[in-house]
């Protein structure tokens, strides 16, 4: 059973998502605190599993709190604006939901948690912890899971496993998914490539980086370069300049 901790300053806001988690069958003990200051001391005594936290709260903020919590809880920001949701999934937050809450999207945001807090399970133990901090997959987790994308009015969540291929367009970025569609990003190459898991994803241009998997074919042309096949149809250019990167592709 999971412990869960809900940090709010508003008392309705707590009763609704006390409301929400009484739908949930593996939720056990439900902590309630009125303010940050309040959410850390009873974050270090009752060691909660998952958080979900105001961000706008007296004492400490949700944002602050989320850096002090025990390592093993996973944190879920709640607020009713959305200017927060860049900073919270910098401080790698399972989730962020608006209110008032929808209940189809507050369930969700929880299952997502959920998953992200038994794959921390192993980490409750301090020999494996150690070993697993010095394994190769420590390595990623600064790699994004999840891209913010801001749309007037709005702001997307974009998982970067539905993410086939990227094109540079200046400081754009166009992400074509899964799907078919493509969703315009503000952020360039560069700085994307950096947030990418490079296991998974390659740069094979200036103006392109694509996922290693969905590569089907390569053609070499007269001009030195290489067309890339991808399993959509869709063709990229294998740059001479990044013909280095043709072994890895190919291994």
């Amino acid at each position: 059973m999971l412990k869960v901790l809900v940090a709010d300053d508003e008392s309705l806001a707590r009763d609704t998502v006390k409301l929400l988690l009484s739908q949930i069958p593996y939720v056990g003990e439900v902590i309630e605190a009125s303010n940050g200051n309040e959410a850390l001391a009873l974050s270090h005594q009752a060691l909660p599993d998952i958080a979900i936290l105001d961000i706008e709260m007296p004492g400490a903020s949700g944002l602050e709190l989320a850096q002090h919590l025990p390592k093993k809880c996973v944190v879920i920001f709640a607020t009713a604006h959305n200017d927060y949701a860049l900073k919270a999934f910098e401080l790698s937050a399972a989730d962020y939901v608006l209110k008032p809450y929808e209940d189809g999207r507050f369930l969700q945001a929880f299952e997502r948690a959920t998953e992200r807090f038994h794959q921390r399970g192993m980490q409750h133990y301090p020999i494996l912890q150690d070993a697993l901090s010095k394994s190769a997959d420590t390595e990623k987790h600064n790699y994004r899971d999840r891209l913010v994308i801001r749309d007037t009015g709005r702001i997307r969540l974009i998982d970067v496993d539905n993410i086939h291929y990227i094109r540079g367009a200046g400081n754009y970025a166009e992400l074509h998914l899964s799907d078919d569609s493509t969703v315009l990003h503000r952020e360039t190459l560069c700085t994307l490539e950096e947030q990418l898991d490079p296991s998974c994803f390659v740069r094979i241009h200036r103006s392109s980086i694509v996922r290693r998997n969905k590569i089907v074919e390569l053609r070499p042309n007269d001009k030195g370069d290489y067309l890339v096949l991808l399993e959509n149809g869709d063709t990229l250019t294998l740059s001479r300049r990044n013909r280095t990167k043709l072994e890895e592709i190919t291994h």
